[in-house]
């Protein structure tokens, strides 16, 4: 059944004459009048009996009219609502986030959030690899990731993340210079994140640790950052962890920030490359806004 025949059939319904109503269609009225007898053949019924005061609709033609109507509002309907969605003006975003992300990642989907309440956004927590994976099988729109991406992946740089020693407030500060962490950190027993948990965290700490010549025994492994920080506070050790996480940092511990080039890296938003979401700019104009505040001020 098509929508551009039961719109005709509304039209002179409401109007009661093919005239009036071919005008209100912008067509002619020779042509609504083929229409008319189109949609009468399929439903094996006259809808109208036509007379000199116009159109009057018969029996059948009552019957139809209701659900004519609905059929017709709806589609209009879809067809405003497709266009919002195109329009970036409703519909649904996910958005990934790793660790050095923390603090970034939900500020920015609170302003998304403020800026777009028509639009739905979930934040889920994960790996930058599986944020590649998910952007690929399009379970995330956009995500903040440890940069390089491959090559499939468009970013942008947001800011550089470094690697922080973690121990607990009580403790003195270690000395920063290469040789004095070399000697803390050789030999010490550690926490930390379980690598499987984050990848990334355990390559970056991989490369400090060579880049000193340390070799730290691991205490306790775990796979949540924040029972990592616990068990600094509660005194059973150090842990190496992204400087970010100063963001969720508990009461009880202090963080180190590494001035070690091995230390270092890039973060930055990713989206599939090509990809035609509307909402993907949206979110970046969040990140943008949430950058312009940081270096200037509200």
């Amino acid at each position: 059944m098509e929508i551009r025949l039961l719109r005709s059939f509304v039209a002179v319904a409401e109007t009661g004459n093919f005239g009036l109503a071919a005008k209100s269609l912008s067509t002619t009225q020779s042509n609504l009048t083929k229409q008319i007898q189109f949609l009468e053949r399929q439903a094996g019924s006259l809808l109208f009996t036509r007379g000199r005061h116009g159109a009057t609709l018969t029996n059948a033609g009552e019957v139809l009219l209701a659900d004519a109507i609905d059929l017709v509002r709806r589609a209009d309907a879809l067809a405003q609502r497709m266009e919002r969605v195109a329009g970036g003006a409703e519909g649904v975003l996910n958005v990934g986030f790793g660790m050095s992300a923390i603090d970034v990642a939900p500020r920015a989907v609170a302003d998304f959030r403020t800026k777009h309440p028509t639009i739905d956004i979930g934040l889920e927590d994960m790996s930058s690899s599986a944020q590649f994976d998910a952007l690929r099988s399009g379970a995330l729109g956009i995500g903040f990731v440890r940069l390089p991406a491959p090559q499939d992946i468009a970013t942008r740089m947001i800011r550089r993340d470094r690697l922080a020693l973690a121990i607990p407030s009580a403790d003195p500060v270690p000395p920063s210079t290469r040789e004095s962490l070399r000697e803390y950190l050789d030999g010490c027993s550690v926490i930390r994140l379980d690598p499987e948990r984050g990848p990334g965290l355990a390559a970056q700490t991989g490369m400090l640790f060579t880049d000193l010549g340390a070799h730290p025994h691991v205490l306790y492994q775990t796979s949540d950052l924040l029972t990592v920080l616990a068990l600094v506070a509660a005194g059973a050790g150090p842990a190496i962890v992204p400087e970010s996480t100063s963001a969720i940092i508990p009461e009880g511990v202090q963080l180190v920030p590494l001035h070690l080039e091995s230390s270092m890296w890039s973060i930055g938003t990713a989206w599939l490359v090509g990809t035609k979401d509307p909402l993907v700019p949206l979110f970046l104009q969040s990140v943008e806004f949430l950058q312009s505040v940081e270096a200037h001020g509200p």
